[in-house]
């Protein structure tokens, strides 16, 4: 199995996922964490992976000094557009992650990874790649696809011959993820590199609820609730995504 990076049709469908309540959401759980984290002075930031720049801008926005990084063409062009709609400035780099300590020759205050993990074929690789770019006393913005959430949404669903094969990842063509990240496991990773510092559930229950709730829901009162109940020790666990702030070791 090999990285994956994304093509137009997945560019699409990013677009109409960050067009509704989904990835409201989960920008506004990023942002509320960083925004509590992080100093109120400029940040030199590296986004690795950054799809469509949205996280990106909202740093750039924010006066901080953005490198914006992604491997496929058609993101990154979507990015360099939504900046330049917005006024804003940022230096933009196409590599994988795998390029990046070659190509840079500066470490980071804040590096942002987010929705990269579960796309690769070694997750864990990638780990002291982002420590390496990172200045001592500096921020991870990890955030990656909960593999509890998917076990959890599979047997409500009564997915149970998917669960006995233990097939969870997607199909090759699908937006959802081929390695989806077990949190336990990944904090095994973490050990002797990072310390986690603060821990977020992004959608604790938003997809969970039937449709058609969903659909009478109003956006402030998802968005409201959702930060309401992020850190919740018994629904926090049940983000499909999960955020940790880290500071390195």
């Amino acid at each position: 199995m090999s990285d994956r990076h994304f093509d137009q049709l997945a560019t699409r469908f990013a677009e109409k996922i960050y067009g509704g309540a989904k990835g409201a959401i989960r920008l506004a759980v990023l942002q509320a964490d960083l925004a509590e984290a992080l100093p109120e002075r400029p940040l030199r930031v590296l986004d690795i992976g950054g799809g469509l720049g949205h996280m990106a801008l909202w740093l750039a926005e924010r006066g901080h000094a953005v490198t914006f990084t992604e491997p496929a063409a058609p993101m990154l062009e979507g990015a360099r557009q939504r900046f330049a709609d917005a006024g804003q400035t940022a230096t933009f780099i196409q590599a994988p992650w795998q390029e990046l300590p070659g190509l840079l020759n500066e470490r980071f205050d804040l590096v942002i990874c987010h929705a990269v993990l579960e796309w690769l074929a070694e997750p864990h690789a990638i780990l002291p790649v982002l420590h390496r770019l990172t200045v001592p006393g500096g921020w991870l913005s990890l955030a990656f696809y909960n593999r509890d959430a998917l076990i959890y949404r599979n047997l409500l669903k009564g997915h149970f011959k998917k669960m006995r094969k233990n097939s969870l990842a997607g199909e090759k063509q699908s937006l959802t993820p081929q390695q989806p990240l077990d949190p336990r496991e990944l904090a095994t990773q973490l050990a002797g590199l990072w310390q986690v510092e603060s821990q977020s559930g992004v959608r604790v229950f938003h997809d969970y609820m039937p449709v058609e709730f969903q659909a009478r829901a109003e956006l402030a009162d998802l968005l409201e609730m959702e930060l309401a109940h992020r850190r919740h020790p018994s629904f926090a666990g049940l983000g499909r995504y999960l955020h940790w702030i880290c500071r390195p070791i």
